[in-house]
């Protein structure tokens, strides 16, 4: 079987080298407010019973968020019209 959600975004926490903080702020960059604890249950055991499955929406917002954290916020662009 293939990678979860789940195993994903245990694996970029750890290239990263992110903690709960980290990644609660970095949501917070594209306006997603996330829990440390919700966090715990992502990156639990699949057999613990507070296990929860990381949903496509919350690993595209924490992605998201990572640019932003990783290259700075995309500039504005300039409007270039012709008159």
């Amino acid at each position: 079987m293939g990678l979860t959600n789940n195993d994903i975004f245990k694996k970029l926490r750890v290239a990263h080298k992110l903690r709960d903080d980290d990644i609660v702020k970095i949501c917070a960059l594209v306006d997603f407010k996330i829990s440390k604890s919700e966090l715990g249950a992502f990156f639990r055991n699949e057999n613990h019973p507070k296990y929860m499955e990381c949903g496509d929406q919350i690993l595209r917002n924490f992605l998201n968020g990572l640019i932003i954290h990783l290259r700075g916020p995309m500039p504005e662009k300039k409007d270039h019209k012709k008159g």
